[in-house]
């Protein structure tokens, strides 16, 4: 019996027949009514709902639907839910019944083939199980990687670091040739213009002297091409040289009564010492200034941090000291042993839009990657040219984007970036960065390659500047891939000039400081809470007293621990 008056009395087919339309993906959906009765009172009410199964939707969202649209009572909820679950699981296995019961019946009668359906399965099995994968093909690189970590790891990690001086001596006497011999050049160059210009005018003229400085140039573009080609192919051979014998001598640790380890530790440390005995020293530690701070960021749960304040050339990290005052193994013994770990090190460089090493601190940086082989990753120019192509890719894919943009809101502005990028698909924007990765620098592992333009030297960037966010990014990379210590110029210059007054010092590191510290406190949402050593390096050329300002500014802006001095009563 149902009552006439309730709404339960009108079928619910209409109100959920849109709901219930089979996907697209299945061939064939039955329909079937789930039929639900109950009592209120002295009434009896009948709630009839058409299926379609399989059922593709929720049956929590179909339940709170049911409950909502027919002014279902409250007391039959958990019933009617219950009801509703068991009858869709029942004729659910009905059907995967009937299903199976076809299959077995086709093989039966032999229209399916037992051996094809033995095959599908079991290929079928074999691409999704992770036992019957195919084994990952060997990489060069991560072998190499591997055995190299071993070895650095081992007695035998003072002789890599011999061998790879050895290298690193053997690269800074070809340097000293090159440079002798271009500077002959260019001394014997100028001779011969200075000679040219006396006779301009007389019996020579503009055109001659435009032709006699095309010949130098010529001359010059000849030499260095000479000297970066010999300096390649010595590189090649050495990287060659070092894989093969680091592979030797990883096969020969596994075997101790091999007398190979000990010759050749024998050979590197002499041939290290004859070389310490002809050479005369080609570094010289400048005084540097530097003051240290511990300081814990963060709300209830605290990170210990390390912060230093330094007073030097950013490249003094990646320059190999030939003979340092702590030695060649202490020196580089550190950088070695987290080249493949979860502590590496990295380094902040402000660059120009081009991506290239042709000028300014550029140019510098990629003489430095010259001075020694890198033995684990590709050449400095190698990447750059890596970094190029994914530049263009990228530029490509934003331009398509903003011109999509363009085509649906004929917006003016978008129209002038698109053709502004178009210009200069090459470059990068103020505030981009690409990275390259290296085992040949002293003290770092990445360099982040940050682009900035002229604003730098405006005294009034804000938060918001792109060098800035910059930063912030860099961070934020550094969190995601295991850098643990970052070296950033503070001023977000690598050279004093007039215009960087006291007051232009102190604005400008207070804003680095400021922003620095909020994305440290953002770095616990990033990673957890790890914790980091920041380096804030400022240009050599600047005052003791100014950096002891910056010094004193430091504390000031980070909440640094302070240090319990206890006493004793007596």
């Amino acid at each position: 019996m149902s009552s006439s008056s309730h709404p339960l009395h009108q079928p619910a087919q209409q109100v959920y027949e849109y709901r219930m339309k089979p996907g697209k993906g299945k061939a064939s959906y039955t329909e079937r009514d789930f039929i639900y009765k109950f009592h209120a009172g002295s009434q009896s009410f009948v709630l009839t709902v058409p299926l379609q199964f399989p059922v593709q939707e929720n049956l929590d969202h179909l339940h709170g639907r049911l409950m909502l649209l027919h002014d279902l009572p409250c007391f039959i909820d958990q019933d009617l839910k219950k009801s509703l679950c068991h009858f869709v699981e029942e004729e659910t296995i009905k059907d995967f019944d009937r299903e199976a019961e076809q299959a077995l019946e086709a093989v039966r009668s032999g229209e399916v083939d037992a051996g094809t359906l033995a095959n599908a399965w079991m290929k079928s099995y074999t691409e999704t199980t992770l036992e019957h994968s195919r084994p990952e093909e060997p990489n060069w690189d991560e072998d190499f990687a591997d055995i190299y970590h071993d070895l650095i790891h081992s007695p035998a990690s003072e002789t890599l670091l011999n061998l790879e001086h050895n290298y690193f001596v053997s690269i800074s006497e070809l340097l000293g040739e090159r440079d002798v011999e271009l500077k002959k050049l260019r001394e014997r160059q100028g001779l011969e213009m200075n000679k040219v210009m006396q006779e301009l005018g007389k019996s020579l003229s503009d055109q001659d002297v435009n032709s006699v400085a095309a010949q130098h140039f010529e001359s010059q573009q000849i030499l260095e091409n000479k000297w970066s080609t010999e300096m390649k192919q010595l590189s090649t051979i050495q990287k060659q040289e070092y894989q093969e014998w680091v592979i030797k001598l990883h096969q020969d640790l596994k075997n101790p009564n091999n007398s190979f380890i000990s010759e050749e530790i024998k050979v590197q440390q002499s041939h290290l010492l004859e070389s310490q005995e002809t050479s005369h020293s080609l570094y010289e530690e400048h005084g540097q200034l530097e003051e240290s701070f511990t300081i814990h960021l963060g709300a209830q749960l605290k990170t210990m941090h390390n912060l230093r304040l330094l007073r030097a050339d950013m490249l003094d990290f990646c320059r190999h000291k030939r003979y340092h005052r702590s030695g060649v193994k202490l020196h580089r013994l550190q950088t070695a042993l987290s080249l493949y770990s979860a502590s590496l090190c990295g380094l902040v460089l402000l660059v120009d839009n081009r991506i290239n090493s042709y000028s300014g601190i550029k140019r510098d940086f990629a003489t430095v990657c010259q001075e020694c082989t890198d033995f684990h990753f590709p050449q400095l120019q190698e990447q750059l040219d890596v970094v190029q192509q994914v530049v263009l890719y990228a530029r490509a894919q934003r331009n398509q984007k903003a011109k999509h943009q363009q085509d649906t809101t004929n917006d003016n502005e978008a129209r002038d970036k698109v053709k502004s990028s178009e210009r200069n698909q090459c470059n990068l924007l103020p505030g981009e960065f690409y990275v390259t990765r290296h085992s040949n620098l002293s003290e770092c592992h990445v360099v982040f390659h940050l682009c900035v333009d002229d604003n730098v030297r405006n005294g009034n960037i804000t938060a918001r500047d792109p060098a800035i966010m910059g930063l912030r990014n860099i961070l934020k990379v550094c969190c995601t891939h295991d850098i643990t210590t970052i070296n950033i110029p503070l001023l977000l210059v690598h050279e004093m000039s007039e215009e960087m007054t006291i007051p232009w010092c102190l604005k400008r590191a207070e804003l680095v400081f400021k922003c620095v510290k909020g994305f440290m406190m953002e770095m616990v949402s990033w990673d957890g809470g790890v914790s980091r050593t920041v380096q804030f390096l400022v240009p050599q050329n600047i005052s003791e007293e100014m950096f002891y300002q910056l010094s004193n500014m430091l504390p000031q802006i980070f909440r640094v621990s302070s240090t319990l001095t206890l006493t004793s009563k007596r």
